[in-house]
C-alpha cells in the first residue's frame, strides 16, 4: 500500500506553490535538462504527494526546482525521494565554490541521517585523479552571495572546536565521536559557508572547514569507511584550495596517498604524495613534507622499490628535523615521532629489513606510551610483532602481538583491527603452534566484534 510523500508535502506546503505552479515549474526545468517528455500537470503532482515514485530524472528536477526557490541545495531525500546520488556527487571536485558548499553539505547530511547507504559507497581508486591535478592548478572561482555576514568570531568559535575533535581521534580512535563531528559540521559550519563574508573571513572560514572535513574523512578511514573517507577528503581538498592554504591541501593530499596505498593502490599513493610534494614547494611545513616523504615511502615499499622507500625514509627523517612545532599549524601536531617512526617501522617491514623495522616500532612505542596513544601504539606494537615473525621469533611476536589486543581494545579503530587480523595471517606459517592458538583465541573477541 502506498504512502503519502509527507516529505514533499512539507516542501510544496513551505514553498507556498500550488500543484499547479509545481508542474510548471518542473515542465520548465526539465526543458533546461534537455527532458521535454517530463511534463507533468497538478494531477500528476497530486499523485506524487500520494506515494507515487516520478521516475529518473524527475526526482532531480524536483530537487533543482526548490533549491532555487530556497535558496540553498535541497536533495532528493530531503523530498521524501530516495538518495540522488550524493555519494557520486561528493567525488566530484567542482570548479564552482558554492556547488562544493552544497556537495559537502549533503555528504554530511548523508553521514548522518543515511550512514549505512552511505556506508556501502565503494572506494574509487582513479577519483583522486581530477582532483589533485586541479588543486594543483589552484583555479578559485565563484563567491558565495546570500545569508548574514560572517564575522571573524564565528569562525574563531569554529576552529577552537578542531583541537577537541582531533585530540578525540587520536586518543579513542576514529569510530569514537565521528558522527558527533558530522552533526556539528551540519549545524554550525557548513550552513556558515553559505553567507556572505569578507574575503579574509570567507578564506579563514574555508580554512577551518577544510581542516574539520579531513578530520571527518580521517575518523571515516580509521573506522573503516573508506568510501565515505574518500568523499570527505576530496571535498576538504576543495575547501583547502579555496581558502589559499597550500600545507593544508598537501595535508590532505598525504590522507588521500595513505588511503590508497592501504587499500592496494600504491601507485596511486605515490603519486599522490608526490602531488602534494610539488604543490607544498617552498611552503614552509617541514611536518607536513615530512609525512609526504613517509607515505610516500610506504607506497614505494608496497611496490617493491626498496631503494626508493629507504631513500624516502631518509628524507622523512630529515625534513622532521626542520620542525619548529610553534611554527606548524595545529593540524600537524599529530606529526610526531610517535607516528612517523609507525610508519617507518611499516616501511621496514615490508621491504625486509626486519631490524630497522624493530628500531622504529621501539621508538614509535616509546614515544606513544608516554603520550597515553593506544592507537599509534597498537599500531607499533603489530609493526614489531611484524618483524619479530621475520626474524622468526615466535614468542617475542607472540608478546608483541598480546600488547597490540591490549591497546586495540582502548580505542575504536579499524586499523587496529586490521593490525590485528594482518598478525594473524602472518603467524598462519607456524600452523597449530601453542602460541599462535593462543593468540589466535584471545584475538577472536576483538576481530568478531569489527
Amino acid at each position: 500500500m502506498k504512502q503519502a510523500n509527507t516529505d514533499l508535502a512539507r516542501w510544496l506546503r513551505q514553498s507556498g506553490m500550488s500543484n499547479t505552479e509545481l508542474a510548471r515549474r518542473v515542465r520548465a526545468a526539465a526543458q533546461t535538462w534537455g527532458q521535454p517528455h517530463v511534463s507533468p500537470d497538478a494531477t500528476t503532482v497530486r499523485r506524487w504527494l500520494a506515494g507515487d515514485h516520478p521516475r529518473p530524472p524527475v526526482p532531480e528536477i524536483l530537487a533543482d526546482v526548490f533549491s532555487a526557490h530556497a535558496g540553498y541545495r535541497v536533495t532528493t531525500y530531503d523530498l521524501g525521494l530516495g538518495d540522488g546520488g550524493t555519494a557520486e556527487r561528493a567525488l566530484a571536485y567542482n570548479a564552482s565554490f558554492p556547488d562544493t558548499v552544497e556537495a559537502v553539505a549533503d555528504l554530511g547530511r548523508a553521514d548522518v541521517d543515511r550512514r549505512k547507504l552511505l556506508a556501502a559507497a565503494p572506494f574509487a581508486a582513479v577519483a583522486a585523479v581530477g582532483p589533485s591535478r586541479d588543486w594543483l592548478l589552484n583555479a578559485l572561482d565563484q563567491r558565495p552571495s546570500s545569508g548574514p555576514r560572517v564575522r571573524l568570531e564565528d569562525v574563531t568559535a569554529v576552529r577552537n572546536m578542531f583541537g577537541e575533535f582531533q585530540k578525540m581521534d587520536v586518543l579513542q580512535g576514529g569510530g569514537s565521536g565521528r558522527l558527533i563531528l558530522a552533526g556539528y559540521m551540519n549545524q554550525h559550519v557548513y550552513p556558515l559557508l553559505r553567507r556572505t563574508h569578507t574575503e579574509a573571513v570567507r578564506r579563514a572560514l574555508c580554512e577551518a572547514a577544510a581542516e574539520q572535513t579531513y578530520l571527518l574523512g580521517w575518523m571515516s578511514y580509521d573506522n573503516g569507511e573508506h568510501g565515505t573517507a574518500q568523499r570527505y577528503l576530496i571535498q576538504s581538498l576543495r575547501l583547502a584550495e579555496e581558502s589559499g592554504n597550500t600545507a593544508l591541501g598537501a595535508h590532505v593530499l598525504a590522507g588521500m596517498a595513505d588511503q590508497a596505498t592501504l587499500l592496494g593502490e600504491p601507485e596511486e599513493g605515490r603519486r599522490l604524495a608526490q602531488a602534494g610534494r610539488s604543490g607544498l614547494g617552498r611552503i614552509a611545513s617541514p611536518a607536513c613534507l615530512a609525512d609526504l616523504w613517509a607515505l610516500e615511502a610506504r607506497a614505494h615499499a608496497r611496490l617493491g622499490d626498496k631503494a626508493a622507500a629507504a631513500k624516502a625514509v631518509a628524507a622523512s627523517e630529515a625534513a622532521y628535523g626542520r620542525v619548529r612545532p610553534a611554527e606548524e599549524q595545529e593540524w600537524a601536531a599529530f606529526i610526531d615521532p610517535a607516528y612517523l617512526h609507525g610508519e617507518h617501522a611499516n616501511t621496514f617491514r615490508d621491504i625486509g629489513r626486519p631490524e630497522l623495522a624493530e628500531q622504529h616500532a621501539q621508538q614509535s612505542i616509546t614515544h606513544a606510551r608516554r603520550q597515553r596513544r593506544a592507537r599509534r601504539g597498537a599500531l607499533s606494537q603489530a609493526a614489531l610483532a611484524a618483524s619479530h615473525l621475520q626474524r622468526h621469533d615466535l614468542e617475542a611476536a607472540h608478546a608483541a602481538g598480546l600488547r597490540t589486543l591490549s591497546l586495540s581494545r582502548r580505542v575504536k579503530s579499524s586499523r587496529c583491527v586490521e593490525a590485528v587480523r594482518d598478525l594473524l595471517r602472518r603467524m598462519s606459517p607456524y600452523g597449530k603452534h601453542r602460541l599462535v592458538a593462543d593468540f589466535g583465541e584471545r584475538a577472536r573477541e576483538l576481530t568478531s566484534a569489527a
